[in-house]
């Protein structure tokens, strides 16, 4: 996939099936901390109860199982307890649900037992053993406040209380109207897609040159996928504009015919 496809695409914009971007920016450094601030509360209330319990019972045996059982906790609270949390709940914890953030792999997919565990693994070194000091300077550097668990395991942490904004329907040129109702549109690539989707809502940022530049090459590129060719003369924005337009209002007509069909076959049971 060309380069320039994604000339507009951010570095936090999540990419859907169907060629929508979605912006879900890193969580900062300050919830992060929050967060793991009552990540490290619970591990440590859940190593003390554990120690309590576990010693208590080990007690009326031998010194080895009690050296035993302190290691049972210390192995359950600082690995196994966050390991599985992050893995059953598909990359939250206790601290990440109250802020509203969720561990994602570096794809923007939900992390698997792998990734947890890498998490869970260096964060005890990097946490606990130092003290958490590791995992902040690593986070300031970070554009995405990745601790080194991160880096690891190739995840980062993500907002999800974001407040979705999606941009309005592109509108059809009436200029573009008659020749796109008969034009034959095939579905464009989805890193193309995206493409003129960004430049199209990005045009009034986006200064004259690098406008033609990018409009002439994405204009080159849906041709392949357009048949006739728009009137001659006309600009790119408004050739792609019109394509954008047309696509939508098929796929839409499509969906009802769709929808409406099915509510037939279901009525008639």
């Amino acid at each position: 996939m060309a380069a320039h496809e994604f000339a507009t695409l951010t570095t936090d914009d999540l990419v859907t099936g169907e060629a929508v971007a979605l912006d879900l920016p890193p969580a900062s450094i300050g919830s992060r901390i929050a967060s793991g601030l009552i990540d490290v509360s619970l591990t440590f209330a859940l190593l003390i109860a554990l120690v309590i319990g576990l010693v208590v019972a080990a007690l009326p045996t031998d010194e080895a199982l009690i050296e035993v059982a302190m290691l049972a906790a210390i192995i359950v609270s600082f690995l196994v307890y966050p390991t599985a949390i992050e893995t059953l709940t598909r990359g939250k914890s206790v601290g990440k649900l109250c802020f509203g953030l969720r561990t994602v792999r570096d794809d923007a997919g939900p992390i698997s037992f792998q990734h947890a565990f890498v998490r869970a693994l260096i964060g005890v070194v990097e946490i606990y053993v130092f003290l958490g000091s590791p995992a902040f300077f690593a986070a300031l550097l970070s554009p995405r406040s990745k601790r080194l668990g991160d880096y690891a395991a190739g995840t980062y942490v993500v907002r999800e209380r974001v407040r979705l904004q999606l941009a309005p329907p592109v509108p059809m040129p009436r200029q573009l109207a008659h020749w796109a109702a008969g034009a034959d549109m095939s579905s464009l690539p989805t890193g193309l897609a995206l493409a003129v989707r960004q430049y199209l809502g990005r045009l009034p940022q986006i200064d004259p040159v690098s406008r033609a530049e990018v409009g002439g090459r994405l204009a080159d590129a849906v041709s392949a996928h357009v048949a006739p060719p728009p009137p001659p003369g006309t600009p790119p924005e408004a050739f792609l504009a019109a394509v954008v337009a047309a696509r939508r209002d098929r796929d839409a007509a499509r969906l009802a015919r769709e929808a409406d069909l099915r509510r037939r076959l279901t009525a008639r049971r």
